[in-house]
């Protein structure tokens, strides 16, 4: 079978490799990959070389049909659709360093090959309505969405949700809110993208390009009251203006690093108005499951910005550091 490796540091590193076809053990299964899925953590992980543990197989998300499975799995079967799990290990409960080390495309090798082993415990069923390709984008993206609204927030009719930026997190977040009967203010520097997120049900609107302190804008559209939650996907840069944007006793998802890490932050914008900071990564198998059964409820279509075919895969790693999607970042097996 065909398996992409990240050899050494840099996108130009990538290698399209011959490997041997996995066979599946006790409690596992084998699936025939169709989709994968691309999120900024990826280039974080090619750029850096994952801390100096290479050769490795790329990507967390991804979607694939059940072809084998080992002896005692009764939870799937044989040409079942599914996901893996960001986090195989992470079946429900609290999150702990053993499952963080497990992670697919980081702590053990991803999804970026034609076929892989999993544990059966590891996987979650795709709805029939939705496509390969669409599903693949649900294990990082669409779950820290999710984890953040519903199960960290607590999101309620007629809370206040915003928004930053149009990448993949921030347009499932979005699509959750609104679900969930939310007002949204979202934020991008392209008024094109934000036009878009309007026709998405976005309730309120900044460029923060030419708003750079946009807090402002969403204490004034919420009448000085602030958010009750803001997803802060921005990381050094905006935590600032998440924690000025935040209602009081507001809650604040910290789930991205897009301009760093590092921050100088002042403790009485915490302490000031009581807001709940809490770090979001991804989240549990129980988590995935409820969101899927929401989505196919709703018959909720996963946006999809860009695709390319397997063949092509870095041009996905290209895409996401020019910045210009609106969605996610697709590679479709079959094209």
């Amino acid at each position: 079978m065909r398996t992409w490796m990240l050899e050494a540091p840099g996108i130009e590193n990538l290698a399209l490799k011959e490997t041997d076809t996995p066979e599946p053990g006790p409690g596992q299964v084998r699936l025939r990959m169709t989709a994968a899925c691309v999120n900024f953590r990826d280039t974080v992980i090619a750029a850096t070389g994952n801390g100096g543990e290479l050769p490795l197989v790329p990507l967390s998300d991804g979607a694939g049909v059940i072809d084998a499975v080992g002896e005692g799995v009764t939870r799937v079967a044989v040409g079942d659709r599914v996901t893996p799990l960001f986090f195989p290990t992470w079946e429900g409960g609290r999150f702990t360093g053993e499952h963080g080390a497990a992670a697919l495309g980081g702590g053990q090798d991803g999804v970026l090959r034609e076929q892989m082993v999993i544990s059966a415990e590891g996987v979650v069923k795709i709805p029939d309505y939705m496509s390969d390709v669409e599903a693949a984008t649900l294990p990082c993206a669409g779950l820290t969405a999710w984890h953040t609204l519903v199960n960290a927030a607590g999101i309620k009719p007629g809370d206040i949700v915003t928004l930053q930026g149009t990448g993949g997190v921030s347009i499932y977040a979005l699509q959750f809110a609104k679900m969930a009967g939310a007002e949204v203010i979202i934020t991008s520097s392209s008024d094109e993208k934000l036009a878009r997120a309007r026709q998405m049900g976005a309730d309120h609107t900044i460029n923060y390009k030419d708003n750079p302190d946009w807090s402002k804008n969403v204490l004034e559209i919420t009448g000085g009251a602030g958010a009750d939650i803001v997803v802060e996907v921005g990381g050094a840069d905006t935590i600032a203006q998440s924690l000025e944007a935040v209602a009081v006793s507001g809650f604040v998802g910290v789930i991205g690093i897009l301009s760093g890490l590092e921050s100088n932050l002042s403790v009485m914008s915490i302490l000031g108005k009581g807001v709940r900071v809490q770090g979001i990564y991804v989240g549990s198998r129980q988590m995935q499951e409820d969101m899927v059964r929401a989505m196919a409820a709703t018959q909720m279509q996963p946006v999809i910005s860009d695709s390319v075919s397997f063949e092509n895969a870095p041009d996905a790693y290209r895409l996401m550091q020019a910045q210009g999607h609106f969605g996610k970042i697709v590679i479709d097996y079959a094209a």
